[in-house]
C-alpha cells in the first residue's frame, strides 16, 4: 500500500466541471509528475464542496487550505509554491485563518466553519468511488451497530426519539412512517429512496449521490432491517447520469466487501439494492406516481389510502423516504437520538441543506440547523445581495413554495415557520431576487411550470394550472381586470383543497403569497397599466406609447 505525505481534493462536481475542473485535474497530475511529487501527493476528484461560486476548488490536505477560481494557468505555481517550497498561494485562498498574519484584504470569508454538515458531512472530503474512503470515515459503522446491537424495533425508537423529520417537503416524522412500515403486515417489504428530485432549483439530492454514495446505502440498509425488507430501490431521475454511475460503483464496492448482499456482519440479515432511472417527470417525485413508475407503469399518483407504508410497490408494505432524510440515518445511530434532537429547534431538529441561487453573491449548497433565518442565510452564507442591489423576494422550497418579502427576513427556516407565513420549506430550494424582478412575472413562470408539469389525472390540477396561467398572462399584458384577482385566490382555493396528489394542492402556493404581500404590484398592473420593472414586455410598450402620445399632443 502506497502512503502519501499528502492528498489534493479536486472538485469537479457540475459547476466545477463547467468552469474547467477537469481540466485543473489533469494539468495538477501532470505538474505533479514534472516535479517529482507524484509518489508523495495523491490527487482525488472528488464533488461539490458546495461554494459553486469559487469554482474550481481545489483543497490540500493535511493544511486543510481551500483554493478559489484555480485556472489551469495556476497549477504550476500551487505546486511549486505551496507543495514545493511550503509557501501559500495568498491570491487564490478561499479561506485561511484570520489570525494568520499573512491573510490580506481580499481573502474571502470561510463559509464553511459556519455550516454544520451532518447531511454534507463527506461530500467534497473523500473519493466517491473508493469505498475505503468512506469506511475511514466511520462509513458502515452505523450498519454495523445496528446489526450486532440493537433491535429493529430499537433503531425505530431511535428514530422517533431524535425527531427527523422527511426533508422531501411534507416534513412528516420520519420514525413514525418507519413504524407504521415495520408494523404492517405483508409477504414482502420494500425501502424506496425517493431521489427524483424534480423540484427547480434543487440539487441537494444530486450532491449527496455523486459525493457521498456509500452514506445512501448504508442507510437504506438500516431502514430494511428497521422494517423488515430485504430489498431496496433508488428511483433516480434520468438526467442525473453520473450520480447513476457512482451509485452503481458503490453497489458493486458494498456487496464485493460485505455491506451489502447476504448475512450482512454475519448476521440473518439480508438486503440488496437495485437502481430505477426515472424519465423526468415531475409528478414522479410524488410517492405513488414514483412507485407506480417503478412498476414499470404510468408514473401518475393515486388515491391515498391506503398509503405505501401498508400497501407500497406491488401492493406490499413499502418505505419512501426522500435522499436527504435518509443521509441523517448513519449519524443519528452513530451519535444518539439526544445528540441530533437537540440540533435546530423543537418540533424540526437537525438540519437542513438549503440550494441558495439567485440575485446573491454566493450561489451553492448550504447544510445549516433548523430554524436559522433567512436573513441568516443570505447575508451569512450568501454574502448578501449582488450588483449592491436591494432584496426583494424569496421563493422557498421550489415552485410549489411561497414567495418571502423584506419584512420577513427574520423568518425561521423551518417547516412550521414557513408554513405561518404562507412559504413552505419543501426541498431546500432557495431563489433570492433583486428589486429588478416583477412579482406578476414570477407567478407566471411558475404556474407554466405546473401546467407543463400537471399529469393531467385529475381536473382541478389539470385544469386549474392553465385557467391560472392564463390570467397571469393576460395581467402581465394588460388585458385583465380586478375581477380576475378574486377568480386567482377562489381558484387556488379549490385545487388546494380538491387536487388528487401535492403536485395540484401546493402548485397555487406562490399565488396565494404573492397576492397577499404584493399586491399593489398586480394593481400597478391591471389599473395602470404598468410593470415597474419592465419584464412585462407589452406594458412597457403601452407606457411608452402612452408617453409619446402625451408629448404629440
Amino acid at each position: 500500500m502506497a502512503f502519501y505525505r499528502g492528498h489534493i481534493l479536486v472538485c469537479t462536481g457540475q459547476e466545477c466541471k463547467q468552469k474547467g475542473g477537469k481540466e485543473v485535474e489533469r494539468i495538477l497530475v501532470k505538474e505533479l509528475k514534472r516535479f517529482g511529487l507524484n509518489d508523495e501527493i495523491k490527487v482525488i476528484s472528488t464533488d461539490c464542496l458546495g461554494a459553486c461560486e469559487a469554482g474550481p476548488l481545489m483543497v490540500i490536505y493535511p493544511e486543510g487550505v481551500y483554493y478559489g477560481g484555480v485556472q489551469i494557468e495556476d497549477v504550476r505555481e500551487i505546486v511549486e509554491e505551496h507543495l514545493l517550497k511550503g509557501r501559500r498561494v495568498n491570491r487564490l485562498l478561499y479561506e485561511m485563518d484570520e489570525s494568520e498574519e499573512n491573510v490580506t484584504a481580499h481573502h474571502k470569508k470561510d463559509i464553511f466553519s459556519d455550516e454544520m454538515r451532518i447531511v454534507l458531512r463527506n461530500c467534497g472530503l473523500i473519493d466517491p468511488e473508493d469505498i475505503k474512503d468512506y469506511i475511514g470515515r466511520d462509513g458502515y459503522r452505523a450498519l454495523g451497530i445496528a446489526l450486532t446491537r440493537l433491535t429493529p424495533k430499537e433503531v425505530i425508537t431511535m428514530i422517533e426519539d431524535s425527531g427527523l423529520r422527511g426533508r422531501g417537503g411534507a416534513g412528516f416524522p420520519a420514525g413514525l412512517k418507519w413504524k407504521f412500515t415495520h408494523q404492517a403486515d405483508g409477504d414482502e417489504k420494500y425501502v424506496v429512496a425517493n431521489a427524483d428530485e424534480g423540484e427547480p432549483g434543487t440539487s441537494k439530492d444530486r450532491l449527496i449521490m455523486e459525493g457521498d454514495p456509500h452514506t445512501l446505502l448504508e442507510s437504506m440498509a438500516i431502514a430494511g432491517y428497521a422494517v423488515g425488507a430485504d430489498t431496496g430501490y433508488i428511483y433516480v431521475r434520468g438526467e442525473y447520469q453520473l450520480a447513476v454511475s457512482r451509485l452503481k460503483k458503490a453497489i458493486e464496492q458494498a456487496e464485493e466487501l460485505g455491506v451489502l448482499g447476504k448475512n450482512l456482519f454475519d448476521s440473518d440479515f439480508d438486503f440488496e439494492i437495485k437502481i430505477r432511472e426515472g424519465a423526468g417527470a415531475y409528478v414522479c417525485g410524488e410517492e405513488t406516481a414514483l412507485l407506480r413508475s417503478i412498476e414499470g407503469e404510468r408514473g401518475e399518483p393515486q388515491i391515498k389510502p391506503p398509503y405505501p407504508p401498508n400497501e407500497g410497490l406491488w401492493g406490499q408494505p413499502t418505505l419512501i423516504n426522500n435522499v436527504e432524510t435518509l443521509a441523517n440515518i448513519p449519524v443519528i445511530i452513530q451519535k444518539g437520538a439526544d445528540w441530533f434532537s437537540k440540533i435546530g429547534i423543537e418540533n424540526c431538529t437537525g438540519t437542513k441543506v438549503f440550494t441558495l441561487s439567485g440575485d446573491v453573491m454566493n450561489e451553492g449548497l448550504v447544510e445549516v440547523p433548523m430554524g436559522t433565518t433567512l436573513r441568516e442565510i443570505i447575508e451569512g452564507f450568501g454574502g448578501g445581495m449582488a450588483d449592491g442591489r436591494e432584496f426583494k423576494v424569496a421563493q422557498t422550497g421550489g415552485t410549489s413554495g411561497g414567495c418571502i418579502p423584506k419584512e420577513l427576513l427574520d423568518t425561521p427556516m423551518d417547516y412550521d415557520s414557513l408554513a405561518e407565513v404562507g412559504s413552505a420549506l419543501g426541498s431546500g430550494a432557495l431563489l433570492i431576487m433583486d428589486e429588478s424582478h416583477c412579482i406578476v412575472d414570477i407567478a407566471k413562470c411558475f404556474m407554466h411550470f405546473f401546467e407543463h408539469e400537471s399529469c393531467g389525472k385529475c381536473t382541478p390540477c389539470r385544469e386549474g394550472n392553465t385557467r391560472m396561467y392564463e390570467m397571469l398572462d393576460r395581467i402581465s399584458k394588460g388585458e385583465s381586470n380586478l375581477k380576475d384577482l378574486d377568480k386567482l385566490r377562489d381558484l387556488a382555493n379549490v385545487m388546494s383543497k380538491t387536487a388528487l396528489c401535492g403536485l395540484g394542492q401546493a402548485a397555487p402556493t406562490s399565488i396565494y403569497s404573492t397576492l397577499d404581500y404584493f399586491k399593489d404590484e398586480y394593481l400597478a398592473h391591471i389599473t395602470a397599466k404598468v410593470c415597474i420593472t419592465g419584464d412585462c414586455q407589452e406594458l412597457v410598450t403601452q407606457r411608452e406609447e402612452g408617453e409619446r402620445k402625451g408629448e404629440t399632443a
